[in-house]
């Protein structure tokens, strides 16, 4: 009896320990993991990261993992289930995930502008331009004379989408010109490009002050701003295949940055003179107009 009554206390030893095991896998060691992917202007400034800690001092046991990439792909990844949740600034490519049944609870959380930067000489004079599209109209212009070269992102980010809409609207394709550089990049990385150089680029302002502050952009600078036809939406978004513990995570999350405002207002402000990004609190009802304008989908 006694070999039986051993191998009974290991075989229950032996379970036990694989439940613990298990519960532990399953709960990250009491942590729960939220996955979310987000744009590289939200994440290259901080922002996320900055708010995800504000987050974390109130809901112990839940981390927020972020994936920087551009729009484009931040949104190919709820389509493959890899993410519970988005940050994106391409209305026009949200609208179509929406459309699939991929996203939902769309959330207008802040927003920011548009910036043509490039070098001080200005060959291009985009400084005397009108408006977005005279801006890009001059860079072409200057680049076929050989006086200009433009980086774009060339990686259906929300900036590269923004950009490719205003060689549009100006009736011009510069694809394939010597003087147009496609990089596949994030927005630091196309802007370090741009500044080693001397090209133009478009950038979200948030990131370009960030490395125009630690002294990264020496050789670029702001050349060209509006704030109607550049303005820069940032969306958030559940992802409609995410369930369980992390989704509600999910949306509590995207909850908490909708309704402190005053963090996104702040942010940047002791250090960049002034704010990253603006709270879309306030302008809620106009910026959505603006929203469906640019995503096509406005009556």
């Amino acid at each position: 009896m006694r070999p039986l009554y051993l191998t009974l206390v290991l075989i229950v030893a032996a379970l036990t320990i694989l439940a613990v095991a298990h519960i532990a896998g399953l709960f990250g060691g009491g942590e729960l993991r939220v996955r979310i992917s987000t744009t590289t202007s939200l994440y290259a400034t901080g922002l996320l990261e900055y708010l995800a800690s504000k987050y974390e001092e109130n809901h112990p046991g839940v981390a927020i993992d972020f994936l920087p990439v551009g729009s484009g792909q931040a949104l190919q990844l709820a389509a493959d289930g890899e993410v519970c949740a988005v940050f994106v600034h391409a209305p026009q490519l949200e609208a179509r995930y929406i459309r699939d049944g991929v996203l939902e609870d769309h959330r207008i959380i802040a927003y920011n502008y548009f910036i043509i930067v490039g070098p001080p000489d200005d060959p291009a004079g985009v400084r005397d331009a009108v408006n977005a599209t005279d801006a890009f109209r001059r860079i072409y212009e200057a680049g076929e004379a050989g006086k200009a070269v433009f980086i774009s992102r060339g990686d259906n980010s929300g900036t590269n989408v923004k950009e490719l809409s205003i060689w549009e609207a100006a009736g011009l394709d510069p694809s394939g010109r010597p003087w147009y550089k496609e990089v596949g990049k994030g927005m630091a990385d196309t802007l370090v490009m741009a500044d080693e150089i001397r090209a133009y680029t478009l950038s979200d302002i948030g990131t370009y002050l960030k490395l125009k502050k630690e002294g990264v952009l020496k050789n670029i600078e702001l050349l060209y701003a509006n704030s109607t036809e550049l303005i820069n939406i940032y969306s958030a978004y559940l992802v409609t295949s995410c369930t369980g513990a992390e989704r509600a995570q999910a949306q509590s999350f995207i909850e908490f940055v909708y309704t402190h405002q005053d963090l996104i207002g702040n942010y940047g402000v002791d250090k960049y003179g002034q704010p990253l990004f603006y709270p879309a609190e306030g302008r809620e009802e106009e910026l959505a107009r603006i929203w469906e304008s640019i995503a096509g989908t406005g009556g």
